[in-house]
């Protein structure tokens, strides 16, 4: 995770109390709506895709549904991304690939969600698609042009390189930073 990895654990070591306080300070209501968290990302101008992405990132760190982030599924969704499990992490990826909820990924949402993330990154080293193609070429065992759940965590799991590109391009760190520090400024120019 690089340098945000480690900006985020030396945050993350800091004592439950003064995380409560913190969010509570930065949301006094107790809860982050998704209006909210796009004002902090600052999502002014992006695109539809990046803009979908983070309506996707809410929906699965909102986690009882209620249409708010509260204290417990904040603490519960850095703690996944910073010291989860690997089967967590990629179910965690699954949830925010499946777009439509129907248990199954297919190209075109991997490809909006990889679209969405570039936008939001700013990095295009590789087009989506291409990123698409690799995937589904070597996880897609039964060339259904769809993905299970079971599917992507065994695929990703036997092919390092799937898992490297996965766990790079899914790493939230910096929209989580911006979110403990309530920052009003570009992801990037801390």
């Amino acid at each position: 995770m690089g340098a945000h990895g480690s900006n985020l654990e030396a945050i993350m070591e800091q004592d439950m109390h003064h995380w409560y306080n913190k969010f509570m300070r930065e949301s006094p209501s107790g809860l982050i709506t998704l209006f909210e968290l796009k004002s902090m990302l600052q999502m002014n101008g992006m695109t539809e895709e990046a803009s979908s992405y983070v309506d996707q990132v809410f929906h699965t760190f909102d986690m009882d549904g209620d249409g708010y982030i509260d204290f417990v599924e904040y603490i519960a969704a850095i703690s996944l991304l910073l010291k989860g499990e690997i089967n967590q992490k990629l179910k965690w990826y699954f949830k925010l690939f499946d777009q439509d909820g129907n248990g199954k990924i297919d190209k075109d949402e991997m490809e909006t969600i990889f679209k969405a993330i570039q936008d939001i990154t700013r990095s295009y080293e590789i087009p989506p698609e291409d990123i698409v193609t690799l995937v589904y070429e070597k996880v897609d065992v039964n060339g259904e042009g769809e993905l299970t759940l079971e599917e992507f965590i065994s695929g990703a799991r036997e092919h390092p390189d799937i898992m490297e590109m996965l766990s790079k391009m899914m790493d939230l760190t910096h929209v989580l930073e911006i979110i403990v520090r309530g920052q009003k400024t570009k992801p990037g120019l801390n």
